[in-house]
């Protein structure tokens, strides 16, 4: 990496050795003269192998990348549904957000953006992803010479209905907000805004942190971001959550189970064709799996034709994995509520399954990225 010139340098080794002289060692051949560096060698002048290497301040700030900054914020309602923006200057949605001023933090931007876009008064502090967006991405007239940019994607937090109802539009260039499926993102967005936008909100549940995406894309991908989830729409099943043993005279819609492992967190299931999240078990019947047939009753989803029975039980071991179309995953219940559409059941749900965590004696466990098991099975 090229250095920029230090003309205290020369001074500085100057004083240090005529205070601090180390001898010389003694020899019997006359030293050969050497020729003088000058003091304050410009660029390009210095003498020895580094002569390259040494820019002045201009030439080093010139050879600088000056990028574009920009900032948005993601939002989603207590369905998981994310926050989109219709615009008067082009036909695809977009987060909250824009460019940042001069000056002007990236935080700062995003707070200001919402407030003069949404008319919600507030501060992001927490980011989820900083994008590299570069020079020839498409979507950026010719005219602006887009030279690239770095985008910070902050969260927003889950909004109730009471801060959805505060919106208040400007007179000119947000034209509406709605709130959008995540799956529905790539057809509403300009491609690299979505797989942004999809990589901040698996970041958010994932709870590892920003990510890192170059166009969009994690430049270190989870378990999430490798099975994809969130991809396709997710499954309803929002019924009335009632704890205890289901009606006997009701159709099951299907009977699944919570499985604690030791340090707390459950086992969910993720479909390789789609990314779609369950809990083990599914079928109609109790399901084949030893741990699922096993599991204490844990309460049942009241719907309009049926129930969905849900169980809870110690995972205590895993053998090798029997069903290659899902791949099995350790998360937190909180995480496994996120990837699903539960509707206003899941909060009571999530109760319950706490509950029984603390009656097995297990931990609540922290919010960390989602582990993905390997096939040859686990035990503890």
């Amino acid at each position: 990496m090229p250095q920029l010139t230090d003309t205290d340098h020369t001074d500085r080794t100057d004083h240090a050795t005529a205070d601090h002289a180390i001898p010389e060692p003694a020899t019997s051949e006359p030293e050969t003269p050497q020729p003088a560096t000058p003091q304050h060698a410009a660029p390009g002048e210095r003498n020895g192998p580094a002569a390259d290497t040494w820019m002045s301040p201009a030439a080093y700030g010139a050879s600088r990348a000056a990028l574009w900054s920009g900032a948005c914020v993601l939002v989603t309602d207590p369905d998981g549904r994310v926050l989109v923006q219709t615009v008067d200057y082009r036909p695809d949605r977009l987060l909250p957000g824009g460019a940042v001023d001069a000056g002007e933090a990236p935080s700062a931007a995003a707070a200001r953006e919402v407030y003069e876009e949404l008319g919600i008064r507030d501060h992001f502090p927490r980011g989820l992803a900083v994008d590299w967006i570069p020079a020839d991405a498409p979507g950026f007239e010719p005219e602006m010479r887009f030279p690239g940019e770095i985008l910070h994607v902050f969260d927003g937090g889950t909004w109730d209905a009471d801060r959805i109802s505060a919106i208040r539009l400007p007179a000119q260039e947000i034209t509406g907000v709605h709130f959008a499926e995540p799956a529905d993102l790539p057809g509403l967005m300009h491609p690299g805004d979505a797989r942004r936008a999809l990589s901040a909100l698996r970041a958010r549940i994932d709870g590892g942190g920003p990510a890192l995406l170059e166009d969009g894309r994690p430049t270190a991908p989870g378990a999430l971001d490798r099975l994809g989830v969130l991809r396709t729409r997710r499954t309803p099943e929002r019924g009335v959550w009632c704890a205890g043993p289901a009606p006997a005279d009701l159709p099951v819609h299907d009977r699944a189970a919570w499985l604690f492992a030791p340090d707390g967190r459950v086992l969910v299931l993720i479909a390789h064709a789609t990314g779609a999240a369950r809990l083990p078990g599914g079928a109609p019947r109790p399901a084949a799996e030893p741990a699922v047939a096993e599991a204490e009753p844990l309460g049942y989803v009241r719907e309009e034709d049926g129930v969905r029975i849900r169980s809870a039980a110690r995972l205590r071991a895993l053998g090798p994995a029997a069903d290659p179309a899902h791949a099995r995953l350790l998360a937190t219940p909180e995480q496994v509520r996120d990837l699903c559409d539960w509707g206003p059941g899941a909060a009571d749900q999530l109760t319950s399954v706490h509950a029984a965590r603390a009656r097995l004696g297990l931990p609540r466990p922290a919010r960390r990225p989602a582990t993905e098991l390997p096939a040859e099975g686990l035990t503890w």
